[in-house]
């Protein structure tokens, strides 16, 4: 038997072990509430706050876009969506149904909507309904108690002031898509959010990181169903809690002229193409028009399933920028660069005449001029004038794929322009190396005198037309076009001023350079020039007309009548030009898709434009050179009615002396 000092001994050794268990888990918590209380305190103290404080994401209102004399041509208006944000969302059921009465939807789609946002972290708010009434608004406010969760987020929507006349330009802004999100944060370097509005499209796009400006956000105190109590305007209360002022986006101005992007919407109104008008000088671009067009502000406040099957459903693509997305071929406009290309290899000089009949034979083949007659002795201001194929032919029959491409491309055909804009395309010009690598053929002459004539191979954006037609009346000096004249912050500090780029000087003799704007002038002024009776009055304008086949035709095809056709076979009409001939200041082009013709399509587009550039920014010259044209138009007539008296005359006194002494006896 033990006595009690052996169970004592016994026992101690097992106290001992429990007793500094216990002090060790009294240490332990002592160390741990230290750790809490001193070492971690601040940091829990804050999220202690943070639980009570929920950051509201102010929107950064969008930089605005001017035109170059300071209109507005976009604009920021509110938008209200209705949102769910699960984190605070209590009692579901209830307030699901709640919410759905409220927003006239079912609770299945809400449901839905939440399930698809399943992924995203649950602080992180879900749109139920986006462009809510004012009177939606009013309810969720008022009833916000009953519906735990429910908010209604005010967003900055885009309104584009002239609609669809801007459209292409200006371009638009949507919500990303998860699809884009990784591309376009890898592109920007730029912490994109689902939810966010960004430039899809022209110079909303090109620019989006200057115009979007930097969301701040607004702490708010909330209660324990995330419900808002107060808004918290200083950290006296929650220290190192500090709100986030907004940035708004930079601002842009544009080269473009409105009243003259406006003139060009018309002039192309239930016509398909597009009209591009340049500062010949500076290479400013004044008017950029693609027609058909969109509403962009459909996308910015929330694009309907029923107007997107509209765009894409349309067979005349309307999403697409005809001015530098689409290239065509130039047709006669072509013929001016193949004149400069003859005369500078001394094919021809500007004098030389050539005998122009209606055919050309070359080989088994014929090719046909569009006068059936052909034109006679030509030179090359006739060849412009009247636009003479059989003319162009034999020069083509001389002169070098290679050497007309070299002097093509010194124009800027062939080559993007560099203008500050996506999805800009090259064109084309053909050389004997590209046939040759694009189908393993050697080049034909045949070929050649197609491409002379601005057919075949050879394409061009009207952008490229513009800029080639403004380097010709600037005397040789290749420019890049630009749409931005500067970019300026909301107080009006300016970040950055573009200025004019020169690309290069043309190496063409100004003797040459010359006798082709002559040509260019008789076009739109000599009575047999093919764009005469469209030159518009007090203008000047000297340029080219150009009819472009769509398909290859037959004899009877060619000389069948335009109108006539099935719409898709009709030929493009096309026109570039210049004005005022002796004073050069802006170029213009149009393309007209199936116009048939450049001179009665395209031209009047041109003249409508150069228009209200001269009576906006040279009244006086204009009103000046309309007078005398009014008084060389009275000349003409009273030159011509003297011409018919002297003529009639002249008939009475033959028929006077065919009747003999007897008649003039009895007279």
């Amino acid at each position: 038997m033990f006595g009690e000092d052996d169970l004592v001994r016994q026992h101690k050794g097992r106290a001992d072990l429990i007793g500094n268990i216990i002090i060790l888990c009294f240490l332990v918590i002592l160390a741990r509430l230290w750790y809490l209380q001193v070492f971690q305190g601040e940091l829990f103290h804050k999220f202690s706050i943070e639980n009570r404080l929920r950051p509201e994401v102010i929107k950064a209102p969008r930089g605005m876009i001017f035109s170059r004399n300071s209109q507005l041509l976009t604009d920021n208006i509110p938008r209200f969506d209705a949102i769910i944000v699960p984190q605070y969302l209590k009692n579901r059921t209830v307030t699901l149904k709640k919410l759905a009465q409220v927003l006239s939807m079912t609770e299945k789609n809400i449901k839905a909507t939440l399930k698809k946002n399943r992924g995203q972290a649950r602080y992180r708010p879900v749109t139920i309904k986006k462009n809510i009434s004012l009177k939606e608004v009013s309810i969720i406010e008022t009833e916000n108690s009953k519906m735990p969760g429910v908010r209604v987020n005010t967003f900055i929507s885009r309104e584009y002031r002239d609609g669809n006349a801007g459209a292409h330009l200006l371009g638009y802004i949507s919500e990303i898509n998860q699809r884009q999100l990784p591309r376009y944060r890898k592109r920007d370097s730029y912490d994109y959010k689902l939810g966010d509005f960004i430039g899809q499209a022209g110079i909303e796009e090109k620019f989006d990181l200057q115009l979007r400006g930097d969301d701040g956000y607004e702490f708010v105190e909330v209660d324990a169903r995330g419900r808002m109590r107060r808004n918290i305007r200083s950290n006296k209360l929650f220290p190192g809690i500090e709100n986030k002022p907004v940035k708004p986006g930079n601002n842009i101005r544009l080269t473009i002229d409105r009243d003259m992007q406006m003139s060009a919407f018309k002039a192309l109104e239930e016509k398909v193409g597009s009209a591009v008008a340049v500062d010949i000088k500076t290479g400013e671009i004044l008017a950029m028009v693609s027609r058909p067009a969109f509403d962009p502000t459909n996308f910015s406040k929330g694009l309907t399933k029923e107007y997107w099957n509209s765009l894409v459903q349309d067979e005349r693509n309307p999403l697409r920028d005809r001015s530098i997305q689409e290239h065509y071929a130039p047709g006669s406009t072509f013929k001016t660069f193949t004149a400069i290309a003859a005369l500078e290899e001394k094919i021809v000089s500007a004098e030389q005449e050539l005998k122009c009949g209606g055919t050309y034979r070359l080989g088994r083949r014929v090719y046909h001029d569009w006068r059936r007659g052909g034109h006679g002795l030509t030179n090359v201001y006739k060849a412009l004038r009247r636009s003479v194929d059989v003319y162009f032919y034999q020069i083509g029959v001389q002169l070098d794929i290679d050497d007309l491409a070299r002097y093509a491309k010194m124009f800027g055909f062939g080559e993007k322009t560099g203008i500050s804009l996506s999805r800009e395309i090259p064109g084309l010009i053909p050389t004997r190396e590209w046939k040759l690598k694009k189908s393993g053929e050697e080049w034909q002459l045949g070929e050649t005198l197609s491409c002379v004539i601005g057919q075949s191979f050879v394409l061009a954006t009207p952008l490229q037309l513009a800029m080639a037609y403004a380097t010709i009346a600037n005397g040789g000096t290749l420019l890049r076009p630009y749409l931005i004249k500067e970019i300026f912050s909301n107080s009006g500090e300016i970040i950055e001023r573009y200025e004019p780029k020169e690309v290069g000087k043309i190496k063409v003799s100004p003797k040459n350079l010359r006798a082709v704007q002559k040509g260019l002038y008789q076009v739109a002024n000599h009575p047999r020039g093919t764009a005469y009776w469209y030159r518009g009055k007090g203008l000047k304008m000297a340029g080219k007309t150009g009819t472009a086949q769509v398909r290859s035709m037959s004899k009877k095809e060619l000389f069948a009548r335009c109108e006539e056709m099935p719409y898709k076979d009709r030929h493009h009409g096309i026109f570039v030009g210049y004005i005022p001939f002796d004073n050069p200041k802006i170029a213009v082009s149009a393309v007209v898709e199936h116009g048939c013709h450049g001179s009665s399509a395209a031209a009047p587009v041109v003249r409508d434009i150069a228009t209200t550039y001269m009576k906006k920014y040279y009244p006086n010259e204009y009103k000046k050179n309309v007078e005398a044209q009014n008084k060389e138009y009275v000349r003409q007539l009273r030159e011509k009615k003297r011409k018919q008296e002297a003529l009639e005359r002249t008939k009475k006194e033959e028929e006077i002396i065919e009747q003999g002494p007897a008649f003039q006896m009895g007279g």
